[in-house]
């Protein structure tokens, strides 16, 4: 049986390898040096917009969901309120993504009076990275030893310090592996940002005034992220090299979340080290 899941691990690992190198490939084969500037031409404004609207989209759920995941994991008693609270989580959880991009354009958009920006989409975003990280916030502090619980209240920490100062340390490269997967959520989503960032792009890398339309690190502006980029090359560019550039783009942005990732799973490991009391 131990060679029957290693041979299965192994046909995961070459088909993510087979086609990690197909995209990758095919998108910088036909790539011309036009594609790889800040231009209307290129694709470098768009590869800005994911990874600023992915920023924004965790400044709001990671906060939220691990602390949602610390009280139903250490406050919540049994009972009505924390069963519901269970069963919204699975529900949201499972919502398929244009129906948050409906919600988010209908309270966000319509109901603000806003245009499309990319607050909403991290917004709408970040209602779907939610229940992944309150999930696994809940699940690590659930998994650990309740000495760790005791060893703290025996110190003479109050149960809020316990959790700061103790269990949260100690969760944390599982807590970093539920960001992960929220990012990596956010990187790829299309159908929610769809309705609420928009489909257009128009940055000045020389305005730096938070209040204008073209600069690039106002919120309230429309963005135009990759993974959008890529389904509107595929669907309704007129240009000739319109493939080539949502090759490109795919390309990208699996480049863009494999860095990401390995840059996350790091941080974790050596906090996690340094926690164990290693440098």
């Amino acid at each position: 049986m131990t060679g029957v899941f290693y041979s299965v691990a192994g046909m995961f690992l070459l088909l993510l390898l087979a086609f990690a190198s197909y995209v990758i490939i095919k998108g910088f084969l036909g790539a011309t040096p036009e594609m790889f500037t800040f231009s209307r031409t290129g694709v470098m404004n768009q590869l800005f917009n994911t990874i600023y609207l992915v920023f924004l989209s965790l400044v709001f759920s990671v906060p939220l969901g691990i602390g949602a995941g610390i009280y139903l994991a250490e406050y919540a008693k049994k009972g009505k309120l924390s069963a519901a609270i269970k069963i919204s989580i699975e529900t949201l959880s499972s919502l398929p993504s244009i129906v948050i991009g409906l919600f988010g354009y209908l309270v966000f958009i319509l109901m603000t009076g806003f245009k499309w920006n990319l607050l909403a989409g991290a917004l709408a975003v970040s209602i779907l990275c939610l229940p992944l990280i309150t999930t696994t916030t809940c699940d690590a502090m659930h998994a650990l030893p309740d000495s760790y619980r005791a060893g703290g209240i025996g110190l003479g920490a109050t149960k809020w310090q316990t959790i700061y100062h103790v269990l949260l340390p100690a969760c944390l490269p599982q807590i970093f592996t539920g960001i992960i997967l929220a990012a990596g959520r956010g990187f790829g989503e299309a159908a929610a940002l769809l309705y609420t960032a928009g489909m257009s792009t128009d940055l000045n890398w020389s305005n730096w005034n938070l209040s204008s339309p073209t600069c690039p690190l106002n919120p309230m502006r429309p963005g135009e992220t990759l993974s959008l980029y890529i389904w509107s090359s595929f669907t309704e560019s007129t240009a000739a090299n319109a493939q080539d550039i949502a090759n490109l783009s795919a390309a990208i942005l699996m480049i863009l979340v494999f860095v990401f990732n390995m840059l996350v799973r790091k941080l974790s490991r050596d906090l996690d080290k340094k926690n164990l009391g290693g440098k």
